[in-house]
């Protein structure tokens, strides 16, 4: 019986050589065609794209090949590609889709399979259940297509370039350093910066599938060469870019570490002040509340919705007019520009924003939590057996009073187990408090990884102290009764 595949909160993943084989990528191929013939127009052919993984090129080729047995005409990447060049190639070329091989942020033994829809963005959930229903159906067979190699990343630059102010940022004389992290947008901020005469360096541009010492996520600890690289070289600012470059994350100029959640926050208030594009406000359900404090002082709809950027998608392709959604993780789109996550298109916002206000980026972060109240952010990565996840799952969905020396006042469970729980920061003065709310109110959310095998722990509250000691007293929920083989904070 073939092996079970499941897209994710952004398509299929798994393990080179376990699950993820030249096999099982053809099924998901065959599917992906399939899927093009019943519900697209395949005669505007589909474009394959991959990053700098192990096989990717490889698997990419395959790919190809086998949406191309079927009678659709397909272009392949003629190099490495970041994601959101690929979404943006699928809309301005008005292909049937696109298909990405990638694992994103994943260890690097993983490696993986995205679909990108005919708009250029995530698929929605109504989409990947199409083609995961499509998995093992026979393949349509037809005459035609064929497969050539095009370029994907000349467009895309030049439409990122114009959509931000560049000649701003060149004005600025702001130093930066940019951490690719081995991935798939090596070269594409670096050489922007080196057009505008901008200094800069970047580090770990190598092809490396090894990604050694990191996962190609832009979030602690991935980032500590980052960080060093700034304080080594008086920088403004440290901006990264995840594995395929449709996340981000940022170092202040000290060398602190700025969560993508405070990155979020930051490109808000100045869309909303500066630009004043209209537009609701989304955020997934993991991420910082400080969004709904600027929404309501700027009298935004907010939209709260599951983890994933394909429920962005899914509300803009609703016909809601959207300003900018995205996550924790560092996935944040501009409807406007694409519906798309893009890392490339926010480090360069971020630069912009800098530029624009004359401030540092820690200068902007502090703004913010003066203005909105202090909001501080955790995340626990515990890797664990189904087994252990489930069991997790079940305890809390039974609704526990307490975690730990917390009281749980609420509970939500729009995607994964949501507690609002009692701190002392509650009882705390403040005399300095903002007219939205004096501090973040305390959250802790549980969530089974989409794509990985691990038990996710996400955290907010009005201190580092009161994260740390939240995040300490879930964690003992989640491994009580039995042992983990292995966690990482």
């Amino acid at each position: 019986m073939p092996e079970q595949i499941k897209f994710g909160t952004d398509g299929w993943r798994g393990v080179i050589a376990d699950d993820y084989t030249f096999e099982n990528v053809r099924r998901v191929a065959h599917a992906i065609a399939n899927y093009v013939h019943q519900n697209e127009d395949p005669a505007k052919g589909v474009l394959v794209a991959y990053d700098t993984r192990f096989g990717s090129r490889r698997f990419a080729e395959i790919t190809a090949e086998a949406i191309a047995s079927s009678g659709i005409g397909v272009r392949l990447a003629r190099e490495i590609t970041p994601t959101p060049a690929l979404s943006y190639m699928v809309r301005q070329l008005g292909a049937a889709g696109g298909v990405m091989i990638t694992s994103s942020h994943n260890p690097w033994d993983w490696n993986g399979v995205k679909f990108k829809a005919s708009y250029g963005g995530s698929a929605s959930p109504a989409i990947t259940g199409k083609i995961e229903a499509l998995l093992d159906t026979r393949p349509v067979e037809g005459e035609g297509g064929c497969v050539v190699e095009a370029d994907f990343k000349t467009a895309y630059i030049a439409a990122v370039k114009a959509f931000v102010d560049l000649k701003l940022i060149a004005q600025a004389k702001q130093k930066f350093a940019i951490d690719v992290m081995y991935g798939a947008g090596r070269g594409i901020l670096a050489g922007i910066f080196k057009e505008l005469g901008v200094e800069h360096m970047e580090i770990h541009g190598e092809i490396n599938p090894l990604f050694p010492g990191m996962n190609p996520e832009p979030i602690l600890p991935h980032l500590r060469g980052l960080q060093e690289a700034v304080v080594a070289n008086h920088c403004d600012a440290g901006l990264a870019t995840d594995g395929d470059a449709d996340r981000f994350g940022a170092v202040a100029e000290d060398g602190s570490f700025v969560d993508a959640n405070k990155c979020y926050a930051v490109l808000l208030e100045w869309l909303l002040k500066r630009k004043q594009w209209p537009g609701a406000i989304t955020r997934a359900f993991n991420t910082t509340r400080m969004l709904d404090r600027i929404a309501k002082a700027h009298s935004r709809e907010l939209i709260e919705h599951g983890i994933g950027f394909k429920y962005v998608a899914e509300i803009v392709l609703s016909g809601k007019q959207v300003l900018i959604g995205g996550e924790e993780s560092g996935s944040i789109g501009i409807p406007r520009f694409l519906i798309e996550r893009d890392g490339t298109l926010n480090a360069l916002l971020l630069a912009n924003v800098m530029a624009e206000e004359g401030k540092t980026l820690g200068r902007l972060v502090e703004d913010l939590q003066n203005k909105y109240g202090r909001h501080y952010y955790g995340r626990r990565d515990l890797r664990l057996s189904g087994e252990m996840i489930q069991n997790a799952l079940r305890r809390a969905a039974a609704g526990p009073a307490t975690l730990g020396r917390y009281r749980v006042q609420r509970m939500e469970d729009l995607d994964g187990f949501k507690f609002f729980v009692d701190t002392p920061d509650n009882d705390a003065p403040d005399e300095d408090a903002p007219p939205h709310g004096n501090r973040a109110e305390a959250w802790v959310l549980m969530r089974g990884s989409g794509t990985e095998p691990l038990m996710r722990v996400y955290c907010e509250a009005a201190s580092p102290e009161t994260v740390s000691g939240i995040l300490d007293a879930t964690v003992a929920f989640v491994q009580e009764q039995a042992p983990t083989r292995n966690s990482a904070g």
